[in-house]
């Protein structure tokens, strides 16, 4: 079986690091996890490994977040991927911070990746890894709080909670959505 794993950021030296780059984050920590080694291919970086049987094609859209059903979509057709074998990591302003929560399908929830895939793929039936950023942040302030980094004590927890995700996102590609979430929502 083989899977599209989608690590949703944006490109560019300003943007490293940053709470909205969580999805790049996680896809580099199961791409060092593997030895596996991105490429610059169209539409984003990408990378091939396998986890037994299961070949995951990793890929971090070169497109901007805004744009990222393009990247999506592309590689979804080039390697001949079913809607069901795609995971797309995002971050979210509902999680606590390094809180993990897998789901089938979904609104984006004002989230411009995950409106914009929906919209290339005519539907919001795909799956998806929302990894916590917290919501800390003065009204008016969510712009600068996405788009800022983590403070120095909670590096610690993104760290911890990036390798949960590289397990949950391996029992995705191996036992199925049902069984990753039921080991590792909320872990």
């Amino acid at each position: 079986m083989k899977y599209l794993i989608v690590g949703l950021g944006n490109v560019g030296d300003e943007y490293d690091g940053t709470r909205h780059n969580i999805g790049f984050r996680v896809v580099d920590a199961l791409a060092k996890a593997q030895g596996a080694t991105f490429q610059d291919k169209r539409y984003g970086f990408v990378a091939k490994t396998r986890v037994k049987n299961a070949e995951l094609v990793l890929l971090k859209p070169s497109t901007y977040m805004n744009l990222s059903g393009n990247a999506v979509r592309y590689w979804m057709q080039q390697e001949n991927i079913a809607l069901e074998n795609i995971l797309v990591i995002v971050d979210d302003l509902s999680l606590a911070v390094g809180a993990i929560r897998m789901k089938q399908n979904g609104s984006a929830g004002g989230h411009n990746g995950l409106k914009h895939i929906a919209q290339m793929l005519g539907t919001e039936a795909y799956n998806r890894l929302k990894f916590g950023i917290g919501n800390d942040y003065p009204r008016g302030g969510q712009v600068d709080f996405v788009l800022g980094r983590f403070p120095a004590e909670e590096e610690k927890i993104v760290d911890e909670k990036a390798l949960v995700a590289v397990d949950a996102i391996k029992a995705f590609a191996l036992s199925g959505m049902q069984f990753a979430m039921c080991n590792y929502n909320n872990k």
